[in-house]
């Protein structure tokens, strides 16, 4: 109930790796962040965001501002799509080399700030190329400075090291993580999010407790790691279901944003494994289906999968979408059932079956699970072992309702 005692109204200042202004009215502080960068010596930024999300939401008002305000020349490039490519960063370098950008700002979900985090690395290495930095062939340790404003409260980039991009030709998804990439600064204002429709708002929130799932079941996790993904459960447990009622609700909108905050915490300790690299495949042969939907329609049978390696920690975690666990490691299928529960009661209810995937494209997924660069490395921090059966077996298990 701790909750109550916090005016989501006030503006706080939340010191992670990076500096995030944090509440209702948060989006003001960009004038205060422009001011900043101007006293640096950076007169020439590139805005980088979707079609029409950093309009709408009203973002753009106050950047536009404060730029003007502060004498900051800026060009836009608004052209990231959901599941963006490494064209798109190619083409987002180009523009700010060729206009001379110092930094980034980032207007938008996981798509444009992880576009934008790829970006500011490209702006310091010359000769490198989108592709060159998703396959791992050089090793970044600089980037440009970027300014992340966030729009949706799921991915956590705003507050982590780690960027996904997709390459088209080889269907692979890969994950970066490199210091260098954390924001300097972040805006988590959730007047910002009122607009994210149903949909929109159930699979980010989605996507917030599967980071906080496998963050806190991983090889590395640290009770760091679990006390958060405690809290981010918790949290989305309580105010998913008052945001999809009422999409102006403040006060839920503040606190899945907070949720989603931890989750990026969470994970950045913690790390990932299972969901996110077998859905890696599943969005990269599908691109336009959304990263949220496939971590749910994951998430049943990871939880089936990893219980009995980590039943205590998931029964704990779990409590709130799946009361009565006792921490028994006969209790995997009850456990990941309850999840399934969980989904469908708050509104998703599809399968991998429902979006057109087919019991013989499991090889081809489960191929790239393990050839797409930094996958196979998540898989090795799965709770148990991540072979080529147990991954299929997860693919099979998820086609169709537990």
């Amino acid at each position: 109930m701790w909750e109550k005692d916090v005016n989501i109204n006030e503006v706080k200042e939340i010191l992670t790796k990076s500096k995030v202004f944090f509440g209702v009215g948060a989006i003001k502080k960009i004038d205060e962040i422009s001011k900043d960068l101007k006293e640096k010596g950076i007169d020439k930024v590139i805005v980088i965001s979707g079609k029409g999300a950093y309009k709408i939401t009203g973002a753009w008002d106050y950047v536009e501002e404060a730029l003007k305000n502060h004498n900051i020349g800026y060009i836009n490039y608004a052209k990231v799509t959901p599941n963006p490519t490494t064209d798109n960063i190619d083409e987002a370098a180009k523009m700010a080399k060729d206009f001379g950008a110092k930094a980034v700002i980032a207007i938008g979900g996981g798509s444009a700030i992880d576009t934008g985090k790829s970006v500011a690395i490209l702006m310091e290495y010359e000769n490198e190329t989108g592709a060159s930095l998703y396959e791992y062939k050089f090793n970044p340790t600089k980037a440009a400075p970027i300014v992340a404003i966030n729009l949706t409260h799921g991915t956590g980039t705003e507050v982590n090291r780690f960027a996904v991009a997709t390459l088209l030709e080889k269907n692979y998804k890969p994950a970066i993580a490199y210091d260098c990439i954390y924001p300097t600064y972040s805006i988590d204002d959730p007047a910002l999010m009122t607009k994210l429709s149903a949909n929109q708002t159930l699979y980010v929130s989605v996507d917030a407790v599967n980071h906080v799932v496998e963050g806190a079941t991983s090889k590395v996790a640290s009770p760091y790691a679990i006390t958060l993904a405690k809290e981010t459960i918790r949290l989305v447990a309580k105010y998913l279901p008052m945001a999809i009622k009422d999409p102006n609700d403040m006060e839920a909108r503040y606190y899945l944003l907070y949720a989603s905050l931890l989750g990026g915490i969470c994970f950045d300790n913690g790390l990932l494994h299972y969901t996110h690299a077998l859905e890696h495949p599943l969005s990269a042969v599908k691109p336009d289906l959304s990263h949220g939907l496939g971590l749910a329609m994951l998430l049943p049978s990871v939880i089936n999968c990893i219980y009995k390696d980590k039943a205590a920690t998931l029964a704990d975690i779990l409590e709130p979408i799946v009361p009565g666990l006792k921490g028994d490691t006969n209790e995997s299928e009850i456990a990941a059932k309850g999840v399934q529960k969980w989904l469908f009661d708050i509104g998703v209810k599809e399968k991998l079956e429902d979006m057109g995937f087919k019991a013989d494209d499991i090889k081809k997924l489960t191929n790239l699970a393990f050839e797409t660069p930094s996958l196979g490395m998540l898989l090795g921090l799965a709770p148990n072992e991540a072979n080529e059966a147990t991954v299929c077996r997860i693919y099979e298990t998820s086609m169709k309702v537990m």
